[in-house]
């Protein structure tokens, strides 16, 4: 008893004196022991971080090393890449800022039938990195939830064999015991009626079985992403309060445990799911949640702030879950940073507009990161073009314009003049201004982009209406996004054609 007593009290920072005396009279495997248990409860405890995702699938790009003084302004400490583009991690080098590196679900099956193309990756994006005022690089995301129920299966048979490989070769580089691989997974992957019985889908039993394994070996955590917007926006019957945080009507019993609010009957269903594997006590990060603010109806700012400050509340509160009470996620990655106007639109057109951030850097809405009463500050000296506009002109008739708008809008976005977009009600006139616009900033500003057969004129006059806003480019705009894939493509060239020369 007395010994337990001496550890209760070591918790508290004023007696550590007391039990650094008290524990010289102890064996030295209790020693040992009792630091473990600190440890663990230490681990436990510890407060949550709010991280970002970074994606960089944007017509109107900014700077890297412009978007990595927007984080260190705002003291957004993790970040959460979907590759390794050079030109980030360039950027990234000496920040202190702690990066997860991403790998695409099409590099897989590469990685994992050849040792050699792994121990490649890992030398040209991991560890050339990880030098003296180099860059952070704590984890590696091996695909970009792989087991997504609409891939049916194609991924499954190559993230272990992925795993493993890639296990090595940061092995082999001394990085093993640093950087840690991890899986996202989308929340898709388990399901139930209620918290308590969730449970992996029947066909990634196993092979889920066999990565969190892996996992734990390894000490890493179990990424998942988590959208309460997305269980809204695809069921009808769905009840909004309950994706929010600010109480419900419609709260969920199950058992002895309430839940009043989606995000945490979902963390708790997977808990469910890893309990049910032998792997209740996994820590879990989450890999993206958010909110979007345009392209359909419920994605707006206004929805966008009222979740993410009521997530960060809600997480760095400690309160925890009904299954994991005072223990939150180890870490939180919002998405996003930055909204990425070239993304798919395949789920919806909200898939553009998930930033905090638009894609000039320039904050949406009032958010407090838990950063004590700070506000999100804007990004700093971005390079604008001239400030004009491409617009439709008044003097011409429009009757002709449809083709035009479908040429502009099939090269820029135009997902804000959708249904339920912050552009719908700005009448024709104004679609079709708005869309000749997007087109004429992506072409930067090119005179003849403007022209439409004549059906376009270019005003110095903000054509902006409320929240609808007209954009300018960025002057300094580059296709970095693109070199990753096609630098891997050169170099797995070559490993191929080494093994031909070998063979012959």
């Amino acid at each position: 008893m007395t010994e337990w007593f001496y550890i209760f009290y070591f918790l508290e920072p004023s007696s550590k004196l007391l039990f650094q005396t008290k524990m010289l009279s102890l064996p030295r495997f209790r020693v040992a022991a009792f630091i473990s248990l600190i440890l663990i409860n230490s681990s436990l405890k510890a407060e949550s971080a709010i991280g970002v995702n970074w994606g960089t699938l944007s017509f109107h790009k900014l700077k890297p090393t412009t978007v990595v003084d927007l984080l260190k302004e705002n003291n957004i400490q993790k970040v959460k890449l979907f590759d390794a583009d050079p030109d980030v991690l360039k950027a990234l080098m000496g920040s202190g800022i702690q990066v997860m590196v991403g790998i695409s679900n099409d590099m897989l099956a590469t990685l994992s039938s050849s040792a050699m193309a792994s121990d490649l990756w890992v030398r040209q994006n991991v560890s050339r990195y990880i030098v003296k005022g180099g860059v952070d690089i704590r984890y590696v995301a091996v695909g970009n939830e792989p087991f997504l129920s609409s891939y049916t299966g194609q991924y499954e048979s190559y993230v272990m064999p992925a795993l493993l490989n890639l296990q090595q070769s940061l092995a082999k580089a001394n990085l093993a015991g640093y950087v840690k691989l991890v899986v996202p997974c989308n929340a898709d992957a388990y399901e139930s009626a209620l918290p308590s019985q969730g449970a992996f889908r029947p066909e990634l039993t196993q092979i889920i079985t066999q990565i969190v394994s892996f996992l734990n070996s390894n000490g890493s955590p179990f990424v998942v992403n988590i959208y309460p917007f997305l269980s809204l926006y695809g069921n009808a019957d769905f009840p909004q309060e309950y994706a929010f945080f600010e109480g419900t009507t419609h709260a969920v019993t199950d058992g002895p445990n309430v839940y009043y609010n989606a995000f945490d009957g979902n963390f708790d269903t997977l808990i469910a799911a890893l309990s049910k594997l032998g792997y209740g006590q996994m820590p879990i990060v989450i890999g993206e949640v958010g909110w979007p603010t345009d392209g359909a109806i419920g994605a707006n700012l206004t929805a966008a702030r009222v979740f993410n400050q009521g997530l960060i509340n809600h997480v760095l509160s400690n309160k925890g879950t009904p299954l994991r009470p005072g223990v939150p996620p180890v870490d939180i990655y919002l998405f996003s940073l930055l909204d990425e106007g070239a993304k798919s639109v395949l789920p919806g057109n909200f898939e553009r507009h998930w930033g905090i951030f638009s894609f000039d850097g320039q904050a949406k809405y009032v958010l407090k990161l838990g950063l004590g009463n700070r506000l999100l500050k804007n990004a700093r000296n971005v390079q604008y073009l001239p400030s004009r506009w491409c617009v439709a002109n008044p003097s011409t008739d429009l009757s002709e314009v449809t083709n035009h708008i479908k040429l502009a809008c099939s090269v820029a976005d135009c997902t804000t003049l959708n249904y339920g977009g912050s552009c719908n009600a700005i009448g024709a006139k104004g679609n079709i201004s708005y869309a000749f616009n997007s087109y004429y900033q992506l072409q930067m500003q090119n005179s003849q982009s403007c022209d439409f057969d004549g059906l376009g004129m270019v005003t110095f006059l903000d054509p902006s209406v409320g929240d609808c806003r007209f954009v300018v480019g960025l002057t300094d705009v580059s296709s970095s996004s693109f070199r990753p894939n096609c630098r891997w493509l050169i170099l797995w060239f070559l490993i191929l054609w080494g093994f031909w020369v070998f063979a012959a």
